[in-house]
């Protein structure tokens, strides 16, 4: 297939350029500010004025990985050319805190205090494609993890443990987390594209939550270590010290599972994840969670 992925530089977008470019021929619409995803043919530009750069192109697919909102959408389907399908990856944000969970794709979506701005954008993004594309496929993923990934998450507590440093949870430390790794998704966009299903919109995701001590213990034991804990009960808020919101969320994944049954075991993709890690550290984006803890935790 000759396929588009938009960006292909960062996390999900260069991992789905690479992904795809082993067995098609992958194009990666991008500015050209950071370096090339392997064995992809870049298209520089920016989706905001593209004139006509993709005029003279016809895909097979176009997989849409850095659309935030309802101008993203219209500036590129504006600018396309012919394609066949469409796949846009929006978020889990898009469903409010209050609606009972697991979130099914049949919920109606709506702001979410803790995502703000970004889930209301992805929202716009997703009814403006639905509009113009009737037949695109939408993702919504919960937390993406694995290979590339340039957020401080499992990066943070892999530097923990190689610190052999003690961990900060909040509270009880059982808030359920819900993950997804980035080839998971990208085998589910190949199903999708093979498979052509009526159904338009999936959550997508590992069907079983973890409890942030689980997840924790999971990444301490890619290093051959075991964490010590440390509960954080004080009024302080988490991201401080922690890298995900206080926001415990599931995603009901069981019409993904018809079509993909099978996923990544969480230990096998964070292996994975540390392995990539170990060996491009400046491409993550740090943030000053362990001096914050040195300065404001030690000693609890």
């Amino acid at each position: 297939m000759k396929i588009l992925v938009t960006g292909g530089t960062v996390f999900a977008s260069r991992f789905t350029a690479e992904y795809f470019a082993k067995e098609n021929e992958v194009y990666a619409l991008n500015r050209g500010s950071r370096p090339q995803p392997a064995g992809v043919i870049p298209i520089i530009a920016d989706r905001h004025a593209l004139g006509d750069t993709l005029k003279k192109y016809s895909f097979d697919a176009v997989i849409d990985v850095t659309a935030y909102n309802s101008a993203d959408i219209d500036d590129l389907l504006d600018g396309l050319g012919e394609f066949e399908n469409y796949v846009m990856i929006s978020s889990s944000a898009v469903y409010p805190e209050t609606l009972p969970q697991p979130f099914s794709e049949e919920m109606t979506t709506g702001a979410n205090s803790i995502w703000g701005d970004y889930g209301i954008n992805k929202i716009a993004a997703e009814k403006r494609l639905s509009e113009r594309v009737p037949n695109a496929y939408i993702l919504r993923p919960p937390y993406l993890y694995g290979k590339y990934n340039n957020l401080y998450r499992e990066a943070f507590v892999f530097d923990c443990a190689e610190q052999n440093r003690k961990f900060y949870v909040p509270k009880d430390g059982k808030m359920k987390l819900q993950f997804f790794d980035i080839e998971d998704m990208c085998r589910f966009i190949e199903i999708l594209l093979k498979k052509k299903p009526e159904k338009r919109v999936f959550n997508v995701g590992n069907p079983e939550t973890v409890k942030i001590l689980e997840w924790v213990t999971e990444c301490y034991r890619v290093l051959g270590k075991k964490p010590e804990f440390s509960f954080v009960y004080d009024k302080i808020e988490q991201r401080n010290y922690f890298p995900f919101y206080d926001y415990e969320y599931a995603l009901d994944v069981s019409e993904m599972l018809k079509l993909m049954p099978n996923v990544k075991p969480l230990c096998k993709g964070l292996f994975e994840s540390y392995g990539q890690y170990s060996e491009n550290r400046n491409a993550v984006r740090r943030k000053n969670l362990s001096e914050y803890i040195d300065e404001h935790l030690k000693g609890m």
